[in-house]
This record gives structure tokens, C-alpha cells and sequence, in this order.
């Protein structure tokens, strides 16, 4: 537990890289990220286990998806990124929690680097998100 700027005691989660990587991904769709992607990558890479895949349509919105992981994540469990990179481009962002490597990219970017098939060895899941969307 630790103790927040306000006062009051906050409690923190013990996730394990499967959990982190679905809060990653749920923060994504709470930005709207488009095609959420969880790829695991722990039987072919040393690198990490899980890498949490997803698109923002502008900068301004990868930015704010990218934004949206790393505070989730630092509430839910009080970590924080390892790394974070492509901050300022805002083309392609990656926040890297060691087991877990989340990348959030523009379509363009996406597409030219299409890290899905460079990883496609890799157990790959389409995220769902699990809140129900709304009807008019």
C-alpha cells in the first residue's frame, strides 16, 4: 500500500504479464484504440512476453492511448514504464514494462512496420473489449 498526494491509502495489484497485458489493453480501448492486438511472444522472444498492439488514428490520439496505458497501469499496479519512447513524433509510442511491451501506432506506421507478421510465430489475440457498447 501506498499513500497517495491526497492522504489516502491505495492499494496496488500483483499482475501477472497476461493480466498487465489485458489492463494495457483495456486502457487502450478506454482512448478508442483501433485493433487491439495481444501477441505472446514469451515462446520466441527473450524480449517479453506479451506485446499489446493497437492503432491511434492521429498523434494527438496515440498520444492520448499511450497516455491512458501508463496511467492505468501506474494506478492499478504503481509501476511505471522501464522505457517510453516516440513520445514526441506521436506517430509510434511504446511504453515497455519489461514482461509486458505496449505499441501504439498510426495506421501508416502500422502498416509499414507491421510488427503482427514480424511476431506472427508468436500466439496472437484480437482484444475484445469487455465493457458493452451502448446503443443509440
Amino acid at each position: 500500500m501506498a499513500d497517495s498526494p491526497a492522504g489516502r491509502t491505495t492499494t496496488h495489484q500483483e499482475l501477472d504479464s497476461e493480466q498487465l497485458a489485458k489492463l494495457a489493453a483495456e486502457a487502450c480501448d478506454d482512448r478508442k484504440a483501433v485493433d487491439i492486438r495481444l501477441i505472446r511472444v514469451d515462446e520466441v522472444s527473450s524480449l517479453a512476453d506479451w506485446f499489446v498492439i493497437c492503432s491511434g488514428l492521429s498523434d494527438v490520439q496515440v498520444r492520448a492511448i499511450a497516455r491512458s496505458a501508463e496511467d492505468q497501469i501506474e494506478e492499478s499496479t504503481g509501476r511505471l514504464p522501464l522505457r517510453r519512447e516516440g513520445q514526441k513524433e506521436g506517430r509510434w509510442m511504446l511504453l515497455d514494462y519489461g514482461e509486458v511491451i505496449v505499441h501504439v501506432l498510426t495506421p501508416s506506421e502500422r502498416t509499414y512496420y507491421d510488427l503482427e507478421s514480424f511476431w506472427g510465430h508468436g500466439e496472437q489475440v484480437r482484444f475484445v473489449s469487455s465493457i458493452p457498447a451502448v446503443s443509440p
